[in-house]
């Protein structure tokens, strides 16, 4: 049989927006086929079903979501300074329609307690964002930039309840200037 030749990673992009905005359940082989541009048959082909096109876009949705991370934090010269860009690029994508979830928090919510696998792939990707951002916590302590007399582990925790507690907010179509409040609020705690 031979093998479809495609973007692979703009076919997985496009199946994390399509994912994102309906969700896995009600995600159908048709809109896949519409966002990716590939046919059911290619879809099969390449990831066996609507399920290992879920488990690839999740990869790629971790490898540029870590990509953008660290972008941030190597174009900074301040972990600090890079943590506030990161709460601003949240409160950014929030705002904008179309990117109001995370594709994490979006499959965990519909799929935790019904596949443990995706649920564990899942899980695993959002215990390094959180390490991650501990790591940059920890760092800003030793560059003096933050009191060292915190568990940064507490306080990336912290961090990660704050951004999807943002997100969630987002929702409910809150007041103009309500998420970069809460942001700066978040922000602030950290600081102190």
């Amino acid at each position: 049989m031979r093998s479809a030749e495609f973007d692979r990673q703009h076919v997985l992009r496009a199946a994390m927006a399509a994912f994102i905005a309906k969700g896995y359940s009600k995600t159908s082989m048709q809109d896949l086929k519409k966002a990716t541009g590939l046919h059911p048959g290619s879809i099969y082909c390449a990831f066996e079903n609507k399920r290992g096109l879920l488990l690839a876009a999740l990869e790629q949705y971790r490898s540029d979501r870590q990509a953008e991370f660290m972008a941030l934090f190597e174009d900074s010269t301040s972990s600090l300074e890079a943590l506030r860009r990161y709460l601003d690029n949240v409160v950014d994508e929030c705002e904008r329609e179309e990117i109001k979830d995370c594709l994490l928090q979006k499959a965990l919510s519909e799929l935790a307690d019904q596949d443990d696998e995706v649920e564990s792939v899942i899980a695993q990707m959002l215990k390094q964002w959180q390490e991650g951002i501990a790591a940059q916590i920890h760092q800003a302590q030793q560059d003096n930039e933050l009191p060292s007399n915190r568990d940064h582990q507490q306080l990336a925790q912290f961090l990660v309840m704050g951004i999807y507690g943002i997100r969630t907010f987002s929702h409910t179509k809150p007041a103009e200037g309500a998420l970069r409040n809460l942001a700066e609020q978040l922000f602030e705690h950290i600081r102190s």
